[in-house]
């Protein structure tokens, strides 16, 4: 019997699929996992996870990448399922050929007629006996993956996936939905947001033993419960604590994910109330606060959490002493989080404190210098490159990626050299090198690649009021959420043309894109009516809450007393 769990990337499914193989074995059965803890059984096919993973393989085309990922699901299901189910009463996968099909389908946009014939050549008539689609808000799926960045780094690079902008988990989430419509005789939707994981495993548990005792399988679907409109702001404070509160109990990390930059009594004391159990995160979303409640907080979890503490000094004024006092405490133990902090500070402090670390930290403290084009910088520069030995020394694509980084924003003739160099170890850095950049250089490489790489380039446009920047948001809006947040606040009537197009497709981007107009009654009116036409959507009641952040607004601050 073959048992598939799909879902978009951080929707729980893998988590799913390796508890439901343990508890399996525990009741008696003989269970296979073939990607049991998230690596692919098959060494072939992990390698081709790992091409098709990599950014420096931009070029990929969606036909090539379509051909791939059929070849690593093949190559898996030749040298390991198919055995295993000759084997084994039950085998569990985590993906099938319908992540290649949606990927292509609804991710690439390729057309059913092409993509159907090769996945099906490669299944040979092999199809799950049950297919347990793990159905989340993309939102939350992505937290829940930036969690897990956050509390252990990976080793390698960002996904080539990724490239394509948050609106890409959207699109792929709507095509597994639409697959299990199709075929609700092999497909079972299962919702993981508001049910906790033990009755989430028990169930899928309990649903598996009935298909292998040959009894009908459970016809409904686990689901969440249904949402009512929401009428004012002070709601939708008291509707998102409410959901924050359940998380805090069932999944604390993901409550003190969503706790990030927000303020508030009401606010401060569940950061309190999670701070012991979730340091790391806590700190992590004290970045860009000043109040004296963040600095308590910075003070009490900086023997915990030192990196993200010193993280969240990111975007303080430069002559805050707060932060100096902190960046010294720490710079003989953290010396490369402290550089990390440094990033963009041109006054003389920073540059001395960077002397200070240079040979513990070298390649933090290049990277600090993002935004700055001077000859002092250069010179720091060329050091890291002479000390480093060149090239060689540490590979082609991590020099690549350091360099990058560290020529963010600046548009001088040594910085296109760079960048020239960089191109082939390392597209996506080069891309993402061009911020706020509006040389005729910076735009044609930006057109260029912008359909191959939108989340990377739409980047890059922040603050742009120029005719190109409108050009490539209003091309790119629809399937790509990040054009919101390359025109925070800025009022024009293209803007604001662009916003309300914009605002029932990307409801929370567009609420985090007015900046201080949310406390415009145009900014207001737009909030109000997209919480009531999406009252569903938790990012949205995040950024409402966020976005209505006025201390002056009694209703918002006494909200939820």
């Amino acid at each position: 019997m073959l048992i598939v769990f799909e879902g978009i990337d951080g929707s729980g499914k893998t988590t799913l699929s390796n508890r439901v193989a343990r508890e399996l074995r525990r009741a008696g059965l003989r269970v296979r996992h073939v990607r049991e803890d998230g690596k692919l059984a098959s060494p072939v096919s992990e390698s081709l996870r790992l091409f098709t993973k990599n950014p420096r393989n931009l070029a990929l085309t969606p036909m090539a990448e379509l051909l791939l990922y059929a070849a690593r699901e093949t190559q898996l299901l030749e040298e390991v399922t198919r055995p295993a189910l000759a084997e084994y009463e039950i085998v569990i996968a985590d993906r099938f050929l319908y992540t290649a099909e949606v990927l292509a389908r609804w991710g690439r946009g390729l057309p059913e007629h092409e993509v159907r014939p090769v996945l099906d050549a490669c299944a040979r008539g092999l199809q799950p006996d049950r297919v347990f689609l793990i159905d989340v808000d993309p939102a939350i799926a992505r937290a829940r993956r930036r969690i897990s960045k956050l509390l252990a780094p990976p080793q390698g690079t960002s996904s080539r996936k990724g490239l394509a902008g948050v609106g890409m988990q959207a699109r792929l989430r709507a095509g597994y939905r639409s697959l299990a419509a199709e075929s609700p005789e092999r497909w079972s939707l299962i919702e993981n947001a508001d049910v906790p994981l033990d009755t989430l495993v028990t169930l899928l548990v309990q649903e598996v033993q009935r298909l292998v005792k040959g009894e009908a399988p459970d016809a409904a679907p686990v689901r969440a419960r249904p949402v009512s409109p929401i009428r004012s702001l002070a709601e939708a404070r008291v509707r998102f604590l409410s959901r924050l509160d359940g998380w805090m109990k069932e999944e604390p990390q993901l409550a003190a994910w969503f706790l990030a930059g927000l303020e508030g009594a009401d606010i401060e004391q569940r950061r309190k109330l999670l701070a012991g159990q979730c340091p790391a995160l806590i700190a992590h979303g004290l970045t860009g606060l000043t109040d004296a409640s963040a600095w308590d907080l910075r003070r009490q979890l900086e023997e915990a959490a030192p990196v993200q503490v010193l993280g969240s000094l990111k975007d303080l004024a430069a002559e805050d002493p707060e932060a100096w006092a902190l960046r010294e405490r720490w710079e003989t133990r953290k010396q490369e989080a402290v550089a990390d902090s440094l990033e963009g500070l041109d006054a003389e402090r920073a540059w001395t404190l960077r002397e200070r670390i240079y040979f513990s930290a070298a390649e933090q403290v290049v990277g600090s210098l993002a935004g700055l084009g001077g000859e002092r910088a250069w010179e720091e520069r060329g050091r890291w490159l002479s000390d480093m030995g060149g090239e060689a020394a540490l590979g082609l694509e991590r020099v690549a990626r350091i360099a990058c980084r560290s020529i963010r924003g600046v548009d001088d003739e040594r910085a296109w050299e760079w960048r020239e160099r960089a191109w082939e170890a390392a597209p996506d850095a080069v891309l993402r090198s061009l911020d706020r950049l509006d040389s005729e250089r910076a735009w044609e490489l930006r057109e260029r690649h912008v359909a191959r790489a939108p989340r990377a380039v739409l980047g890059t446009l922040e603050g742009l009021d120029v005719p190109r920047a409108w050009a490539l948001r209003e091309s790119f809006g629809v399937q790509c959420e990040e054009v919101l947040d390359s025109f925070v606040g800025m009022e024009g009537a293209t803007a604001w043309k662009l916003r309300l197009a914009l605002a029932d497709t990307w409801p929370a981007a567009t609420v985090k894109n007015l900046g201080p107009l949310a406390f415009t009654p145009r900014g207001r009116s737009l909030i109000e009516r997209l919480l009531e036409s999406h009252p569903h959507d938790f990012a949205l009641l995040r950024q409402a809450v966020r976005a209505t952040q006025d201390p002056t607004t009694q209703e918002l601050r006494d909200a939820s007393a």
